[in-house]
């Protein structure tokens, strides 16, 4: 297929180098275009605007930061749906809000063009080894028109619901995640305090009934003061203040999600906003090494 790519960050470049690895022809828009570097001396083509990038173009699939980038990169003056050819299918892969997914299916329904929500997890380990776990919101035919190209970055892909359920379902891998990553920075706080060996600590929990994705893969980096981005604390942020959001609208009391939230929104203000969510251990250290010299 022609595909218009949107985002080559630190999951989507992995993610459009699987895609041309599949045979498709890309064309790629980001916001800085060195990023693209790699990706283009493997033959994509780069565009100036979203709009450029997916005119005549198939399908534009887009991972990119905030849900104000979302709106931009589709609704905007210089957005996809401002093409003079849009593509005949939308794929979001940005974790963004249920709200938007929906208002984007509803402007692109009026152009007869088909839209879905399809936000990952996985972290940049799983957009390079193409196992991400996609979420899909949208009509079935949709769906099915888009899954070759799914199948080509996710090994997990299941189909939630209409137009916003990827996002929704979204929320509960992060609201998950939220109170995994406390617990993994306490765990492994404790070990340290304790005298043992983290890496041994790991191995024996990380296969029982305490096992996770998270201790197990941001765990050792943890040990190694490893806390460069597989996915950054801003975004992370961004991504439980709209789990928050929806679950006040839903009338839900979320305590964990609340801690969390306020843990990553001191990180964020401590200036370590670029660094990867296992960092949060940092804080924690420091909040301890306050309360031992009080």
């Amino acid at each position: 297929m022609r595909i218009a790519f949107l985002g080559t960050g630190v999951m989507g470049a992995s993610m459009a180098g699987h895609l041309i690895d599949a045979g498709h022809d890309l064309t790629i828009h980001t916001r800085t275009q060195a990023r693209a570097e790699a990706l283009l001396s493997r033959g994509a083509i780069w565009a100036e605007t979203p709009a450029v990038c997916a005119d005549a173009q198939d399908v534009v699939i887009s991972i990119v930061g905030l849900p104000s980038d979302v709106e931009s990169v589709y609704l905007g003056p210089e957005g996809v749906l401002a093409a003079g050819k849009p593509p005949s299918l939308l794929i979001d892969m940005t974790t963004s809000t249920p709200s938007l997914a929906r208002r984007i299916h509803q402007e692109a329904s009026l152009r007869g063009i088909s839209s879905i929500d399809a936000p990952v997890s996985g972290g940049d380990v799983g957009a390079r080894n193409g196992t991400l776990s996609i979420m899909v919101g949208g009509d079935h035919d949709a769906i099915t028109t888009a899954m070759p190209l799914l199948e080509a970055m996710g090994g997990s892909i299941v189909h939630q619901g209409g137009p916003g359920a990827g996002q929704h379902t979204k929320m509960v891998n992060q609201i998950l995640i939220a109170s995994m990553m406390v617990g993994a920075s306490e765990g492994l706080l404790y070990a340290e305090r304790a005298g043992l060996d983290g890496a041994k600590v790991i191995e024996s929990v990380g296969g029982g009934a305490a096992g996770s994705w998270t201790i197990n893969t941001l765990g050792p980096r943890m040990l190694q003061r490893d806390f460069e981005p597989g996915f950054y604390v801003e975004h992370f942020l961004k991504d439980l203040s709209i789990a928050l959001q929806e679950a006040q609208e839903m009338g839900l009391e979320l305590p964990g999600l609340i801690q969390a939230h306020a843990l990553y929104a001191r990180l964020e203000a401590d200036g370590l906003g670029r660094k990867g969510t296992q960092v949060l251990l940092t804080l924690l250290e420091r909040l301890n090494e306050v309360q031992s010299s009080s």
